[in-house]
């Protein structure tokens, strides 16, 4: 049982913490922060607080808003450029994973030459970013404790994965206070990333004891809280559980990796710029159905965690019950049941089939996986076609 984890991220958990930055940049004597989000976050107002912070300790800042669903490398490249022309030595990200990813991607790049697509693949970065604090707005991603950051080149529409030690975050502050006003679509479509990161973690050929018992806990938390954040959204407990569970499945992959779901979901976001939590949540039924003949005890381990009754089935008979669990919180929170309603289009089947087999996410799915498995997984699900 060999095995390394490393997450030197330090995290903090509370209401109302979002408001204290400006206290944490006064003891680091900061004078200047980047501030990376997006518009829609500058818009909804959540930023107030945290700027009133800074100001309130003098600290000047530069808001770079201009974050992509997706991003670019040429976003990102944007806002390195205006980041060395702030003069700021600190990195604040608010946002979802797209506004993490984007931040996480101009912090590193301060310091080491070339553009970010030069560094696709793992442990190719030499050396840290600049400082960043990430305070996540959605619980979905995770991407506040993961050692990646996901890129999309433009030109060729692949999303290349940088994976490197180098990308943790060195701090990042969950607050729910941020998330008690998500609408109902983001919190369902964020929601099923997080379970589809703590089931692919769990069953990845490159899972430990400690990725699996955080992937686990992730699982129950997301399984007794989302549709609670979804129907009633007030709740500040369960808004507060999802963002934990979120990072309780960042926290398992950052470390294990992923599989086929996001080896396939993220060729769906580089060609049709489909969102990448409605992508997992719409393709996770599919791929569990393929891998459950390589993984049937570790599929009932998930049944056992989603609520499932599984006592004295067999592992094969549990494990289905995983994925019946999987399509029941699909229906309920309005998740397409096939990836045709979310704009795939099968045109570009040897494009999709190319592409995520190029995923490194591919080599650690749990069941061994040809370009025809891919294909087939596509069409299935195109076709909304599960066979339990």
């Amino acid at each position: 049982m060999d095995f390394k984890y490393f997450i030197p991220t330090t995290i903090e958990v509370g209401l109302g913490l979002s408001e204290s930055v400006g206290d944490m940049y006064h003891k680091m004597n900061s004078n200047t922060v980047f501030v990376i989000t997006d518009k829609g976050i500058v818009k909804a107002g959540v930023l107030n607080r945290i700027l009133e912070s800074l100001e309130k300790y003098s600290i000047s800042y530069e808001i770079y808003d201009e974050v992509i669903p997706n991003p670019t490398a040429e976003s990102i490249m944007s806002g390195v450029e205006k980041l060395k022309a702030s003069g700021a030595k600190q990195v604040l990200a608010v946002g979802g994973g797209s506004s993490i990813d984007t931040a996480k991607g101009v912090a590193i790049m301060t310091n080491n030459p070339g553009n970010i697509l030069d560094y696709e693949g793992v442990g190719i970065l030499k050396k840290r970013g600049m400082d960043l604090t990430v305070i996540p707005t959605t619980a979905g991603t995770g991407s506040e404790v993961t050692a990646s950051t996901i890129v999309t080149d433009s030109d060729s529409k692949f999303k290349a994965a940088i994976i490197s030690p180098f990308l943790f975050p060195n701090r990042a502050i969950l607050d729910a206070n941020l998330i008690v006003d998500l609408p109902q679509e983001i919190t369902a479509a964020t929601g099923m990333d997080a379970l589809t990161h703590a089931i692919e973690s769990y069953t990845s050929k490159t899972a430990n004891p400690i990725s699996q018992a955080l992937a686990l806990q992730a699982i129950k938390m997301i399984s007794n809280n989302i549709e609670k954040t979804f129907f009633v959204g007030s709740d500040i407990v369960s808004r507060e559980n999802m963002l934990v569970a979120s990072l309780l499945a960042g926290a398992a992959f950052s470390q294990s990796r992923l599989g086929n779901v996001h080896a396939i979901s993220h060729t769906f976001g580089g060609v049709f710029d489909i969102p990448h939590g409605i992508a997992n949540a719409t393709l996770l039924p599919f791929v569990m159905e393929f891998n459950l003949p390589a993984c049937p005890e570790k599929m009932a381990d998930i049944a056992e965690a989603m609520g499932e009754n599984i006592h004295e089935l067999p592992s094969y008979e549990a494990g289905k019950m995983a994925i019946k669990s999987v399509v029941s919180l699909n229906e309920s929170l309005n998740i397409p049941t096939n990836i045709k309603e979310i704009g795939v289009d099968l045109d570009y089947l040897p494009k999709l089939v190319e592409d995520s087999m190029r995923s490194g996410n591919v080599l650690i799915n749990p069941r061994l996986t040809r370009s025809s498995d891919v294909e087939s997984i596509i069409i299935n699900a195109y076709q909304g076609r599960l066979s339990i």
